[in-house]
C-alpha cells in the first residue's frame, strides 16, 4: 500500500511539473536537479555519520534559492525536494515530461582508501547528440571547483548509471561527484551547511554559462 501511494504521489508531481512548464516562458532554459538518493536510500556515509542524500538536498536546495534570487533566473525542478525515496526510472521521467534542457545529478563519494579526495564528474558512455555539451559542461564543472573552492579534479568519466544512460538521448546529462565522505577535510567540508551554498553558488553559476 506505502508503495502505491508514493507512485500515487509522483504521478501527482509530474502533473504538477507539466502544469507549471505549459505556464513558463519560452526563453527559460529548463535544468532538472536530480537529487541523489533519499528516503530509505542514505548513499554513502562520511566519518562523521553524515549521510550523502542530506549533502546533496542541502545543495540543490541551496541552488534553487539562489537562482530564486537572480533577475534573469532559470527554470530548475528537483527530482525531491525533502528526504523522499524517487526511483532512478522516475527521476528520468521526470527530466523527460519537463522536456528539460539539462540533467544534473548531484551525489558524494567514499572510497575504502580515506587519502582518496576530489571532484568526478561523469557522463553518459552511450555516444549522443547530446554527448558534446554533457562533456563540455563537466569539464567547466571540474575547473569551477578547482578554482573556486580548491578541489581537486578527479577527471570527466564515462559511465553507464541509469540515470545518465535514460536521460542522455533527450538533453545533455552528467552526474557530479561533490567529493568524498570518506576523507576528513572533505567530509568536513561538506558537513557545514553554509559551505553547501557556496558550492551550491558555483554550481549555479557555471550552469548559467552554459546555458547563455
Amino acid at each position: 500500500m506505502k508503495k502505491g501511494l508514493k507512485n500515487v504521489s509522483f504521478v501527482i508531481l509530474l502533473l504538477k511539473m507539466c502544469f507549471i512548464f505549459g505556464q513558463g516562458t519560452a526563453a527559460q532554459k529548463r535544468i532538472v536537479i536530480d537529487v541523489g538518493h533519499g528516503g530509505k536510500d542514505a548513499g554513502a556515509i562520511g566519518i562523521n555519520g553524515i549521510q550523502e542524500k542530506d549533502v546533496v538536498l542541502d545543495v540543490a536546495l541551496g541552488i534553487l534559492n539562489l537562482n530564486a534570487q537572480l533577475e534573469n533566473h532559470l527554470e530548475i525542478y528537483l527530482t525531491r525536494y525533502k528526504d523522499t525515496f524517487i526511483s532512478l526510472s522516475d527521476r528520468t521521467k521526470l527530466a523527460k515530461a519537463l522536456k528539460a534542457d539539462l540533467f544534473v545529478s548531484l551525489h558524494c563519494n567514499h572510497a575504502e582508501n580515506p587519502n582518496a579526495r576530489g571532484v568526478e564528474a561523469y557522463v553518459s558512455n552511450v555516444t549522443s547528440q547530446n554527448s558534446k555539451d554533457a562533456i563540455w559542461l563537466a569539464f567547466r564543472l571540474q575547473a569551477a571547483f578547482n578554482k573556486k573552492l580548491g578541489f581537486e579534479s578527479r577527471g570527466v568519466k564515462f559511465a553507464n548509471f541509469q540515470v545518465l544512460r535514460e536521460a542522455a538521448g533527450y538533453c545533455p546529462s552528467l552526474l557530479l561527484e561533490l567529493g568524498f565522505l570518506s576523507n576528513s577535510d572533505e567530509n568536513a567540508y561538506l558537513s557545514n551547511v553554509r559551505n553547501s551554498r557556496v558550492i551550491a553558488q558555483v554550481i549555479l553559476k557555471t550552469i548559467n554559462q552554459y546555458v547563455l
